[in-house]
């Protein structure tokens, strides 16, 4: 029997509605959610190859590269724990994780003193940002990165305001951006130099909208602008996530990384983020709903439940809570449910 389920693209920061197809209990496709406000009925390629990861999800625990069963595995995480000192036990969280999921990892880390580790594209927080419908209508947009390409439903908003009549500057990293396309300035300087060159045209009929920086003195040089900006982060919880704990830079993270010796992974692929060399940390532990560079390098993982099978919320860049419901039923544990045996 087909059946229709409505739930949230977990692809990016954007927060797309989106449509699953199953059938007989699996999910067998997507199709746009034409009434969500975020997307209208449209939804780009990573929102469409979403459900990859449920249907390719681990179907068993691994230790050292050999299959267990799920208790068998987290056995072996709690000894790994109890072995360790504090101090060089450190958990790492992740834009992936839901509101409800991050609490609980922040309330399990601080209770055991251990380090915990939450990275964000090299980007922090902004208390005040623009609404999707802001950058639509802004005099003038500033993009920094390939906004229409990485972040096509942004990118439509950018699209919206060129068509009302804004002048859009563009930064990006090649001459190939797709945003250049409907810029009507384009650079492939530095974001230090990109705001500085345009620190005349930048007023408070403009808004920034990124998803890169250089380096931290890039965003206190946005947050010092007479105008709204918009970071958009490459997951879907990133902004709330940034109301529970402070993200690290990445240098932060590789020095935290270089002084840990138990490293838990929550829903998050770290190793394909970094530039560190993995093999110096002794223990390394993944909890995954599938397959990524940090599972294929972890001494244990611990397969958790996809964001199709279970409740939760999650905040938009602009920083709008969006609940979701499971789509599907699941015997996997869920992240909070791990959490509470490795308590228990």
């Amino acid at each position: 029997m087909l059946e229709i389920k409505h739930t949230l693209c977990p692809s990016c920061s954007v927060g797309c509605g989106l449509n699953v197809i199953i059938n007989n209990g699996e999910i067998v496709g997507t199709f746009p959610y034409k009434r969500h406000p975020v997307n209208a009925g449209k939804n780009c390629l990573n929102g469409r190859n979403s459900i990859d990861c449920y249907q390719n999800k681990f179907e068993k625990a691994f230790v050292s590269k050999s299959e267990v069963d799920v208790e068998k595995a987290i056995e072996e995480v709690s000894k790994e724990l109890n072995s360790a000192d504090s101090s060089d036990v450190t958990l790492i969280c992740s834009g992936s994780n839901d509101i409800e999921e991050i609490k609980a990892i922040k309330e399990f880390g601080e209770s055991k003193n251990y380090n915990i580790a939450f990275y964000a594209d090299n980007l922090k927080d902004f208390a005040d940002v623009a609404s999707y419908d802001e950058v639509a209508g802004a005099d003038k947009v500033f993009v920094i990165g390939d906004l229409l390409y990485e972040n096509p439903l942004i990118g439509r908003r950018i699209v919206h305001a060129k068509q009302n009549g804004a002048k859009i500057y563009a930064l990006g990293k090649t001459e190939n951006s797709v945003t250049f396309n409907i810029a009507d300035e384009t650079s492939n300087s530095s974001v230090q130099e990109f705001l500085d060159n345009n620190k005349g045209n930048i007023d408070d009929s403009s808004v920034i909208v990124f998803n890169y920086v250089d380096s931290q003195d890039d965003l206190d040089k946005i947050e010092a602008l007479n105008c709204k900006c918009l970071p958009v982060f490459s997951k879907s919880n990133s902004k709330g996530t940034l109301g529970i704990m402070e993200a690290k830079s990445s240098d932060e993270m590789i020095e935290l990384l270089e002084n840990t010796k138990v490293l838990l992974v929550f829903n998050d692929d770290i190793a394909a983020e970094l530039d560190f060399d993995f093999a110096r940390i002794s223990k390394i532990i993944s909890f995954a709903p599938c397959s990524n560079k940090t599972t294929e390098i972890s001494d244990i993982v611990v397969p958790i439940k996809t964001w199709l099978e279970k409740d939760g919320s999650f905040v938009n860049a602009m920083g709008e809570t969006q609940m979701f419901a499971a789509a599907v039923e699941s015997d996997v544990l869920s992240e909070i449910e791990i959490i509470e045996k490795l308590n228990g």
